[in-house]
């Protein structure tokens, strides 16, 4: 034993865990319920067993939500259960994790329908990404129900009240029973070969797993997939679902709400032009009401009397303010006159001022030019002689140089003398 290595406790059932989770991922199982307990964090937990065994289940507060069986479940009571086995690996022990609670008595068609389930979304036939979308506004839709039907009194009900223009075709079909499946395959090809189906309705009322049953066939689910107009699958209530639910391109809990969702968009129309309408007919006697006021108020008469009330209330306002009197007042006359009067004080004095400046200037200038006058120095008994051409004679040698008998002339501080060179 010493040549060996032991494997952990952890190594150990983490293998387990691998082993039985990876082979039992989705078992269905038959027992009675015990031990039944819920945690405060909302989880169930119980037992399922019979004569020779037991297994513990856990039910999660997620997956109770979906299993709305689990709040009346009690001791003794006889369920199938589908889900996974999981190993708690702390204390080595495996339970069944409870994905879906159903009464024992439903157990064999809950099987197979879980079986067909599961292949065909294996097969991509439930996938979102491959679901039509629905008209907006349909023109024409097909019905497949019971002709009698309370499902189908729902449905024209519903569209008589809201719809404006859709066009029903109703296609009758079994949709209980041996004979339902194939009924209701021939009556989706019925209405595939129909010219203008914008929109094909599948709907019954709610019923048991047994009832619904036909909406669970594989060639009606099938040939709702390959149909190239839009499905709506309105079967059964909120919390029934059939294969036709998957497959279908829009599923509506009831016939009502399948007629609602065709109908909702003509609805929202009509809605819209009421409120149009509404709106329209208040602008429209807004306008009336101002084209109304305004052809009043530029009437020729009314723009005339409106010129004459304009014209009395200038005359008035003119009058008010008297003109005349107030005319020196307004223009700014006595002011002017002042700065006229002020003009004149300034001129008059700025005249008086350089008049007496010039005046002794010129005084100066008449002392100055009497000092040096010439008549001054003859005064004093000095003379000067000049030709008669008024040539001065300035000295002796100009003197000499004259003519006899030239006229010259004597200037003396008291007048002039007239003399012959002899």
């Amino acid at each position: 034993m010493m040549g060996f290595d032991a494997a952990t406790v952890s190594d150990l059932v983490g293998s387990i865990k691998e082993v039985l989770e990876e082979q039992f991922q989705e078992v269905m199982v038959q027992g009675e319920v015990t031990n039944l307990s819920l945690s405060g964090a909302g989880h169930w937990y119980f037992t399922l067993s019979d004569a020779n065994a037991c297994i513990s289940c856990a039910l999660f507060k997620g997956d109770a939500l979906r299993n709305p069986l689990i709040r009346n479940l009690k001791d003794g009571d006889k369920i199938v259960i589908v889900g996974p086995l999981s190993v708690y690996q702390k204390r080595g022990s495996f339970q069944l994790l409870a994905k879906r609670i159903f009464p024992a008595g439903e157990g064999q068609l809950k099987l197979q329908y879980e079986r067909l389930k599961a292949r065909l979304s294996q097969e991509g036939l439930f996938d979102i990404e491959k679901k039509k979308p629905l008209p907006l506004f349909p023109k024409r839709v097909a019905v497949i129900t019971a002709e009698h039907g309370a499902a189908l009194q729902d449905f024209l009900n519903v569209m008589k009240r809201r719809s404006l223009w859709l066009d029903i075709l109703i296609i009758p079909a079994l949709v209980q029973g041996d004979g339902a499946p194939k009924s209701l395959y021939n009556a989706l090809k019925k209405a595939e070969a129909q010219n203008g189906i914008d929109v094909i309705v599948l709907t019954r009322g709610g019923g048991s797993l047994e009832d619904l049953w036909a909406f669970n066939d594989e060639n009606l689910v099938r040939a709702i997939y390959e149909c190239p107009i839009p499905v709506i699958s309105a079967v059964g209530h909120q919390v029934d679902y059939t294969l036709c639910d998957y497959v279908s391109d829009h599923r509506s809990e009831t016939p009502t709400a399948a007629a609602e969702t065709l109908s909702q968009p003509q609805t929202e129309l009509k809605s819209r032009l009421i409120f149009c309408q509404s709106h329209l007919k208040s602008d429209l006697f807004k306008l009336y009401q101002h084209v109304q006021l305004m052809t009043q108020k530029f009437h020729p008469r009314e723009l005339l009397n409106l010129m004459k009330q304009k014209i009395h209330d200038g005359e008035k306002r003119l009058s008010a303010i008297h003109l005349k009197e107030r005319a020196g007042e307004l223009i700014g006359l006595p002011e002017a006159s002042q700065r006229v009067d002020e003009s004149i004080l300034k001129l008059r004095h700025v005249t008086e001022k350089n008049t007496t400046q010039l005046s002794e200037k010129l005084l100066r200038f008449e002392q100055v030019l009497g000092a040096l006058s010439p008549l001054k120095v003859l005064g004093r008994g000095y003379s000067y002689v000049t030709l008669t051409n008024g040539d001065v004679i300035t000295s002796k040698n100009d003197f000499d140089l004259r003519d006899q008998g030239t006229k010259i002339e004597i200037q003396f501080h008291d007048g002039k003398g007239l003399a012959i060179k002899g």
